[in-house]
């Protein structure tokens, strides 16, 4: 049984995860992988689909993607800073961690993060480029990205390296995040057969965006996965509310003494965030 109350919205965070990446390095294999992951547990990340190249100034839009999400995740790949598109969104970032309070969490993606954060082998190179001819409006500009890369390659992170799996780095991201969402995220397992059907159901059904009371039954004989998926379904939808409390197997633990109790003891100190 699931309860909550009071559902928060903030217009200023829209987005759980904005994801920065250079697209010719990643976009269809590690960062496409990342992203399903993501959004598959529930994770309402943006992703940039657009891969024609662009010009010098970065989208207003994207800028306001950076702004409305609560957490950053860049993708740091061999040719990452050849990009100015991709620079920019990280000054831009960065500014939102320090003005915002955005989490950053970095990605070194077959990348050395020392190369990062001192701008050296493919990095130096890429700034090598950049400074050919650059006047001093850009000079300030290379300033500003290099002190980006240096912060953000100073944060805690995730290293890839050769013959390390992906699927298992992308599994640790994404159970980090989502405890960052939601301290109290309940364990799930991955890769249920049936799942997302039995979980787009549910959502229809309660409907949070009504922000009436609602009450859902799911009903079946024991051992098919009735917990589970009310579970699944508390990891999607509770960092939207202000107050919330998963309570299991309450007909067992009701028929103890002072198991009642017990169960609106929990209720309450888990809805008012109080000590146990």
């Amino acid at each position: 049984m699931a309860s909550a109350s009071t559902q928060r919205f903030s217009s200023s965070s829209i987005y759980d995860v904005f994801l920065s990446f250079r697209g010719e390095d990643t976009r269809c294999h590690f960062t496409d992988h990342l992203y399903s992951a993501l959004i598959g547990n529930g994770v309402h990340t943006f992703r940039d689909h657009e891969e024609l190249e662009r010009g010098d100034a970065i989208a207003p839009g994207l800028l306001k993607a950076i702004e409305q999400s609560r957490i950053s995740i860049v993708v740091f790949s061999e040719n990452y800073a050849q990009s100015r598109w991709c620079l920019d969104e990280l000054v831009k970032i960065i500014e939102c961690k320090t003005e915002r309070e955005q989490i950053v969490l970095p990605v070194f993606y077959h990348v050395d993060p020392s190369h990062v954060r001192k701008q050296m082998g493919s990095y130096g190179e890429a700034f090598a480029y950049h400074e050919k001819d650059a006047d001093l409006k850009k000079r300030e500009k290379i300033q500003k990205w290099r002190t980006a890369l240096t912060e953000t390659s100073n944060l805690s992170g995730w290293h890839l390296r050769d013959h390390q799996s992906e699927s298992v780095v992308i599994e640790e991201i994404t159970k980090n995040i989502i405890t960052r969402l939601n301290p109290k995220s309940l364990y799930v397992s991955e890769n249920i057969v049936g799942m997302n059907i039995r979980m787009e159901k549910l959502r229809s059904l309660i409907n949070i965006y009504l922000n009436k009371v609602r009450m859902v039954g799911i009903c079946g004989i024991g051992g098919i996965g009735k917990t589970t998926i009310a579970k699944a379904l508390y990891n999607q939808i509770s960092n939207q509310f202000q107050g919330v409390s998963f309570l299991a197997n309450v007909r067992e633990k009701s028929e103890y003494d002072f198991g009642l109790l017990q169960l609106q003891q929990q209720l309450l100190n888990d809805i008012l965030k109080r000590k146990k």
